[in-house]
């Protein structure tokens, strides 16, 4: 038995000369200052990913040869699965600890950024970008909950909630900027590789310095989650691809038909469930359904435009990467301090409803600018689309989000907010689905391709695009005009200040928190 013997003349270890290294360790790792670092940098990570891959998008394409269709799916792989199961991981805090919840999330996110990073085909990328949406919406509602629970009524969580706003709205900047730094000086892998060292610290700290939440009993509304998301899937996929192949083709009439019978299967389900995942009951109020509604519009143009003008800059006006992200960088600005202005200035001296409709009116402006562009368009009128688009945004959603949460029952604040932000993100993605086929038809399925001439017809094609996602703006406006009603008087409006929060806690608990969305 060598094997034995080999190991039986090693010399014994020596002891620790300082045995409560260890121990001290963990207790400089254990404290609220570390814990807000591990919360800011995970929300950091996930909100950067939402806008880090934009501006690679072309050079996504060209080295992995996908067409223009197949590349919304970088996108819409993370906003379905995000926006999918994002009420399954609030839930999953509350009945599995946060704690575990938190880490399991960040490790899902971090090792699909390296699939992602390694990826040799289109369905290894799409898969790690659907697996990232996974970890984001395990990691992101079980973050600002552990930062509430840490950080008691008072100064303490103002600050901490403030900084987690910041870091919030300055992550969308930064994932603009740093994916063109990245695709234009190492590789467009990088702005997946970029995650894998974050996301390593993250989970490494976050083992010492999160704490265990205390377990709730419940169910989980697994079949509810499931349904509602791969219907979802089914819709967008049939979407997308009557865009690249027209409307009679068999595999788009199948998905569109999958993606409804799924839905009405969640809707059964949600009738049925002892604790459905999305209560029916939040449906019953007009203004919150519109509201959220009007959001998910909203949300669609502005994603159509990142998608879009980011190719059209590189693709068509023959913009570096890091160029094509720094003219992006007034958008999540504009969007920070018009929430801001809204949110401490003019909520309640302001008509919240005359602020929902003046924000998407200025959306409707950018994109009908958009819409007008063309092979010789000016860095002027580019920087104005975005700008507009950053403004009305933020000055939209703040009051938009008030209204997506009025009048909820405490045993329903989870729930509500959580619908917001699946609003947004199934919004968003759905919208964009919309807008690819629109290109894909008026092109007449000729689409933008990285390294391609910029035909007269691809040029129609976007102008038509535009036009649509103005359409999408123009129709929440006529919700809100018709269907939202809320106080307008200044003291009317203070019982909704209480909520202007796009997320509530899982547990109902209101959070003073702006939009950390807004920018995604």
């Amino acid at each position: 038995m060598p094997s034995l013997a080999i190991l039986g003349s090693r010399p014994a270890p020596e002891p620790s000369r300082n045995p409560g290294w260890t121990s001290r360790m963990r207790s400089r790792l254990d404290n609220p200052t570390v814990f807000l670092f591990v919360i800011l940098t995970a929300q950091l990570m996930v909100v950067l990913d939402t806008t880090i891959v934009n501006v690679a998008l072309p050079h996504i394409q060209e080295g992995l040869h996908l067409s223009g269709s197949d590349l919304s799916w970088v996108l819409n792989a993370y906003l379905l699965t995000f926006g999918g199961l994002l009420l399954l991981g609030a839930r999953s805090g509350d009945l599995l600890g946060r704690r575990r919840t938190f880490l399991a999330g960040i490790a899902i996110f971090t090792l699909s950024s390296l699939f992602g990073g390694l990826a040799v085909t289109g369905w290894m990328l799409l898969s790690a970008r659907a697996l990232q949406g996974v970890g984001a919406a395990l990691a992101a509602p079980s973050s600002l909950a552990l930062l509430t629970t840490v950080f008691s009524d008072g100064p303490q969580r103002i600050r901490a909630i403030g900084l987690f706003t910041t870091v919030s709205a300055a992550g969308g900047a930064i994932g603009l900027v740093a994916g063109g730094a990245l695709t234009q000086l190492v590789s467009w892998r990088w702005v997946m590789f970029v995650n894998v060292p974050i996301g390593l610290a993250v989970w490494a700290l976050g083992r010492t310095a999160v704490r265990e939440t205390e377990r709730r009993h419940g169910h989980f509304d697994i079949a509810g989650a499931l349904t509602s998301t791969l219907g979802m899937v089914g819709i967008v996929f049939g979407l997308v691809e009557a865009g690249a192949d027209g409307w009679s083709s068999p595999l788009c009439a199948g998905a569109l038909a999958l993606g409804v019978l799924l839905l009405g299967a969640f809707y059964r389900i949600e009738t049925r469930a002892e604790e459905p995942i999305v209560p029916l009951r939040l449906f019953a109020s007009g203004t919150r359904t519109a509201s959220n509604v009007a959001r998910g519009l909203t949300y669609a143009g502005m994603y159509g435009m990142f998608f879009f003008v980011g190719q059209f800059l590189q693709d068509v006006l023959g913009y570096a990467p890091l160029r094509t992200g720094l003219c992006f960088l007034p958008m999540p600005i504009g969007v920070f301090l018009s929430s801001q202005l809204v949110s401490k200035v003019l909520v309640g001296r302001v008509r919240p409803k005359a602020l929902i409709m003046s924000g998407i009116g200025l959306t409707i402006v950018a994109l009908l600018l958009a819409s007008q562009l063309h092979a010789g368009a000016s860095l002027w009128r580019i920087l104005a689309v975005i700008v507009l688009m950053g403004l009305g945004s933020g000055t939209a959603m703040v009051p938009l989000t008030t209204a997506g949460l009025s009048g909820v029952a405490p045993a329903d604040a989870g729930a509500a907010s959580g619908l917001v932000n699946v609003t947004q993100q199934v919004g968003a993605a759905l919208g964009l689905a919309v807008l690819v086929t629109v290109l894909g038809v008026a092109a007449g399925h000729v689409q933008l391709k990285a390294g391609g001439a910029a035909t007269a017809t691809v040029i129609h094609g976007l102008d038509v695009t535009f036009a649509v996602a103005a359409l999408f703006g123009l129709a929440a406006l006529a919700m809100v005009a018709f269907l939202v009603h809320l106080p307008a008087a200044a003291s009317d409006v203070a019982p909704l200040q209480r909520q202007p929060a796009a997320f509530v806690g899982a547990d109902g608990e209101d959070l003073e928190w702006s939009d950390p969305e807004l920018v995604a």
